[in-house]
This record gives structure tokens, sequence and C-alpha cells, in this order.
């Protein structure tokens, strides 16, 4: 979890760097596959694992509220 959530940061600070929409859409890309897999990692610790839900929901709120945000991103940079 700690690698896929860093990932995340890494890739978004990536596209600040972008050269074109193209290059901004592909790292973008890359951040909502990781900010997914480290969804995925809260939604293990809470089911499989036991770790009270009130621990992890807000982390999985705030992954979902971020994973929204970067979706609308990528959708309006691919309609220019």
């Amino acid at each position: 979890m700690l690698r896929s959530g860093t990932s995340v940061a890494a890739h978004v600070r990536e596209t600040s760097r972008a050269r074109s929409n193209d290059e901004f859409v592909s790292k973008l890309g890359g951040a909502l596959q990781e900010a997914d897999e480290t969804q995925l990692w809260l939604e293990l610790l809470r089911e499989d694992c036991s770790i009270p839900s009130e621990q992890t929901m807000p982390h999985e709120r705030e992954s979902g509220e971020l994973i929204a945000i970067m979706t609308t991103m990528v959708n309006r940079t691919k309609e220019k």
C-alpha cells in the first residue's frame, strides 16, 4: 500500500511536466491505476484483515474522491 499510495503522488507530479495533452492523460492514467490499487489494499485490510472500518473508511472515501477528480481531469482533457 505504501508503494501504490506514494506512486499516486509521483505520477501526479509528473503531469506538471507533460509536454502534450496525450502525455498528461497518460501520466494521470498511471496515477489513477495506482490510486485504484491503493483503494483495493484499503478494502482488503478492512474485509480480510479485520481492520475496523472506522480506520479505513475515511481513507477509502478520500481515495474515491481523488479517483473521481482525476477521472474528470482525464475526460475533460480528452475532450479538447
